[in-house]
């Protein structure tokens, strides 16, 4: 009998999501599952988990495809560079749904490239929909849409009491990147 997968969505505007996401990873890793993480947003700024990802290989595959935040600090892409890579994204991770060499797929910050409008809530729907029945699948990201809450078998909100930055701490590398 083949394990359902689950669909797990880790969303709200508390700090945590994509941690959340990659201490799934890290666990399953401890079980050789086999783990890929592909990231809509982050690609073009350098952050550790782009490093200590490689410690978990053969395990462990990150794809970072996104052009970075979009519209903050030093974005100087137009939308349309954004849509296209998050397009391009969504190809990636149906191809790696689909593949059969992975029990958990990560699709980190895919619920912000929705709210962001570079790529359609029903992209979402149909990776959800289509994938095999064995697979776990992870969404991270703020403002996930209600349709994805719905059909998904777990879903946590991150909820902020307190952050740093309130008191003019910036982001600190081990902890934020």
């Amino acid at each position: 009998m083949v394990e359902k997968g689950l669909t797990i969505v880790y969303t709200g505007k508390g700090k945590g999501k994509t941690t959340a996401a990659l201490g799934i990873a890290l666990r399953a890793t401890g079980y050789k599952k086999k783990t890929c993480m592909i990231q809509f947003i982050k690609g073009s700024w350098h952050y550790g988990e782009m490093d200590s990802s490689k410690r978990l290989e053969p395990e462990f595959e990150m794809v970072a495809i996104g052009k970075g935040f979009v519209g903050i600090i030093d974005d100087k892409s137009p939308k349309t560079d954004h849509e296209k890579v998050a397009k391009e994204a969504i190809r990636i991770s149906n191809e790696k749904i689909q593949s059969g060499k992975y029990d958990i797929v990560i699709l980190d910050e895919i619920n912000y490239a929705v709210n962001l409008n570079l790529i359609e809530i029903k992209d979402v729907l149909d990776l959800i929909y289509s994938k095999p029945q064995n697979v776990d699948l992870v969404l991270t990201g703020n403002y996930a849409k209600d349709q994805v809450i719905e059909v998904a078998d777990l879903v946590t909100e991150m909820k902020e009491i307190k952050h740093p930055f309130q008191q003019g701490i910036k982001a600190k590398k081990g902890i934020d990147f």
